[in-house]
């Protein structure tokens, strides 16, 4: 069947798969006037978005646990689930911008550092909702549970440390080895 610009557009709405390989195939024959452009450049730009929130969300992970690495452990062993989930974070990032360089000078702008902290903190506040932190909230907020107001409104991080610091190093170093 010979696709119209509106059956395409149809096909867009009840089949997005066979709707982006009848789009591939148009563009491969160079049958330009038929290509559904709208929803075309749509989804074209919602790629893009699809990435920088990607970062931004792997971002906030790495906020999130270096906070709690560093203002919310009460022994030696809590967080080491932390450094994993940084780590691999970190990785996932560094993949994203080995396929997508240009990227990773717009996440290291001022404004998409802070919107990955504004995700940082409401992650935090649900970390604390859970019961098995109640001892940290008593500990830490006198019992009441933290808001988004309880911690800090700009982004304590750099991109630097988002994607290098490791608090953790130093503190291991320090640790006398056991015999």
């Amino acid at each position: 069947m010979r696709q119209t610009t509106q059956s395409l557009k149809d096909l867009y709405e009840k089949d997005f798969y066979l709707w982006v390989m009848e789009s591939i195939k148009l563009l491969k024959n160079r049958e330009y006037d038929l290509v559904d452009w709208e929803n075309l450049l749509e989804e074209i730009e919602d790629m893009g978005k699809s990435l920088r929130k990607s970062v931004r969300s792997y971002m906030a992970v790495i906020m999130e646990h270096l906070y709690k690495w560093e203002r919310f452990r009460y022994s030696l062993d809590m967080g080491m689930d932390w450094i994993d989930s940084i780590n691999l974070a970190r990785e996932e990032i560094e993949e994203i911008f080995k396929e997508s360089p240009s990227l990773k000078e717009k996440v290291q702008e001022w404004e998409f550092l802070q919107s990955a902290w504004e995700s940082a903190i409401s992650r935090l506040v649900r970390w604390f909702e859970n019961p098995k932190n109640a001892l940290l909230v008593k500990a830490y907020f006198k019992g009441k549970l933290p808001t988004k107001k309880d911690f800090p409104q700009e982004c304590p991080y750099t991109f630097e440390q988002i994607m290098e610091y490791k608090p953790w190093v130093r503190e291991f170093m320090e640790k006398e080895p056991k015999e």
